[in-house]
This record gives structure tokens, sequence and C-alpha cells, in this order.
């Protein structure tokens, strides 16, 4: 198939990526009002075959969205709730002895991980022991007990939560495993109209029954759909110089970048600028990605990625700060030739 006929068949793909992502997205907000963005993220990060880290103050419907989602899909759920005595056996399974009529033997006993949907309720709650059982799991998509790996169903998608006001008897999630998260979005408040929305719904017996809209089969395709759109040259640069400037001494960084950063985005930050950036060109009907694409997702991509110094935090910068200036200011037509 050639350059011309391949993107054909994308943006002709691209209309019924297109329903199904619309479909989805509509019985989410069957039971989740407001928050367009949130949700716009969390699916985002399932399309492109990656996992989302949800943050936010109790009570702004981070779980339900989660639950919401997984009833919109036909996956195999499960819940893990974070506590400080959870014990990675816990989530991953155990080898137990089991009575047979020829006698005993060993059999092993999946955990919660074994699904193909996995909310991961206050992560930062659990012990960093058990946060790298859970690290193995979203990287690898396995699960090794006892010396045998087991693989896990696709596909396999990790979505947590975490309470940034409350960290006493919290465990900070390492920078390693919060590279491996795809997207960290941020929960806000909601809106006057959509308080009162959400009063309607929860307080007059109203029931939102939400219904399965996509399989395991479709997700997938959906998946490698997105990772056939072509990326320009001149696109996939920006989207390297954009993580290029993040680092502190760098070539490319900005003042706010040098003064505020103590470690920089790492190349899975380039990735996710990059498939983030397919999809996002799939539900425009493109069949390619546009500059406005990779500075569309840059916030939820590098926001976990870029770690700011003692002055940054001392001077309440946020790296959202960091990052919004860092785009505004980033040319993004500079020749191949001259980049750096």
């Amino acid at each position: 198939m050639n350059a011309t006929s391949d993107q054909q068949a994308i943006e002709a793909a691209a209309a019924r990526f297109r329903e199904d992502y619309q479909a989805a997205k509509e019985q989410i907000q069957l039971a989740i009002v407001g928050h367009d963005d949130i949700v716009d993220g969390v699916l985002t990060c399932l399309f492109a075959g990656g996992h989302a880290l949800l943050e936010g103050v109790p009570g702004l419907g981070k779980t339900l969205l989660i639950r919401s989602l997984s009833e919109a899909l036909h996956l195999q759920f499960s819940r893990i709730q974070f506590t400080p005595d959870l014990m990675p056996a816990d989530i991953t399974g155990t080898t137990i002895v089991a009575e047979a009529e020829g006698g005993r033997s060993f059999e092993f006993r999946k955990g919660p991980l074994f699904a193909q949907i996995v909310l991961a309720d206050e992560i930062n709650r659990a012990t960093p022991k058990t946060q790298s059982a859970l690290l193995e799991a979203m990287q690898e998509r396995s699960v090794t007990v006892g010396g045998t790996t087991y693989k896990l169903d696709a596909p396999f998608f990790v979505m947590a939560t975490q309470n940034p006001i409350e960290q006493e008897g919290t465990y900070p999630l390492p920078e390693a495993q919060l590279d491996r998260f795809f997207f960290k979005l941020e929960v806000g408040y909601s809106s006057r109209e959509d308080l009162a929305e959400i009063l309607n719904r929860t307080t007059t017996g109203h029931a939102s029954q939400i219904k399965q809209v996509l399989n395991g089969e479709s997700i997938m395709k959906h998946q490698q759909l997105a990772r056939r759109v072509p990326i320009a040259p001149h696109i996939q640069d920006y989207a390297v110089r954009l993580i290029l400037a993040t680092h502190p001494g760098g070539e490319l960084a900005t003042p706010l970048v040098n003064q505020y950063v103590r470690f920089g985005a790492s190349p899975r930050g380039a990735q996710t600028l990059a498939l983030a950036g397919k999809v996002r060109a799939l539900l425009d009907g493109r069949g390619h990605v546009a500059v406005e694409d990779i500075k569309a997702v840059a916030l939820p991509a590098m926001r976990h990625r870029v770690l700011l110094n003692f002055e940054g935090e001392a001077e309440g910068k946020s790296t959202d700060d960091i990052l919004l200036n860092l785009v505004e200011t980033l040319p993004t037509d500079v020749p191949m030739a001259s980049a750096k």
C-alpha cells in the first residue's frame, strides 16, 4: 500500500473512530457532569494505549468517571483500594497449596491486576513495594510471581487517582512510576451550572443507565489506527524541541526553565506528545498531526515529567506555568537544518 492509499484508508477509518469515541464519551456523560477536558484526556489515554493519573481533592467524581468508563466498555474491570497495609501479592496474586484427589498441588490465584481496566484508587497510599508491583504491570503488561511471568489480557488500562491535599501517611509516587503514566489530569471544581445539574441527578432519584458501546477488539483496532497516523518531520521536531526545552541548561531552555526546573521531561514525554497528537488528529478527521495537536496535549503529557527545584517550589510556581510559557514562546517553524 502506497502512502496516498494508506492516507485515504486512515481518513476513512477516522470516521468510525470518531463515532466510537463519541459514543463512549456520551455514555460517560450520563453519569459525569462537566469535566469535558478530563473525559477527553482519559479517552485519549485509552485509545493511545497509555495509562491515566487523575489528581484532585475528594468528592470531584474521579472514581465515578473511571467506573462509568468501565461500564461503557465491554472489558473486565477491577478496583483496588490502595492502603498502607496492601501487599504486592494482594494485587498480583499468589501461589497457594490446593487439595486435589491426587494429592496436593501448587496453584496460582490471580489478583485484581488481572483485568483489562484497573482502577487504582488513592495509589499514593500504598507502600513503594506495592507501587513497584503495579509498575511492572503498567510497563510490561505482565506480572511475575514466584519466578513465573503471566501475561495480562489486552487491552490493559490503568487509571489511578490520588489526593493532593492529604499527604500524611502517604507515599508520593517516585519519578520512575510517574513517568509511566501517559497523562496526568488535574480534576478541578465544578461550575455553578454543573453543581446544579449534579444535584438534579443525585438527589431526585435519577439513575443513569450506561450502555456498553465498545469491546476490546474495537479498542485495539483504534489503538493500532492511531499509531498509523503520519507525523511530518517538522511536526515531530517541534515535539522533540518541546521536550528538550524543559531541560535546564540546555540550548532550548527558557529563562523560566533555567530558573525553576530541576529535571526536564524524558523521552517518554516525546512519545506521549506524538501519540496523543495522533489521537487528536483522528478526532478532527485529519490523517496527519498538526502543531496545534501537540500544543493541546502538552500540559497533561508533561506536567508530571517536569520537576521543579527548591526555588520554584518556594516561590509557588507550578509546572503548568512553566509549560504554558514554553508553548507560547517556542518557535514552531524552525528549519530542520538549524534545529538544535
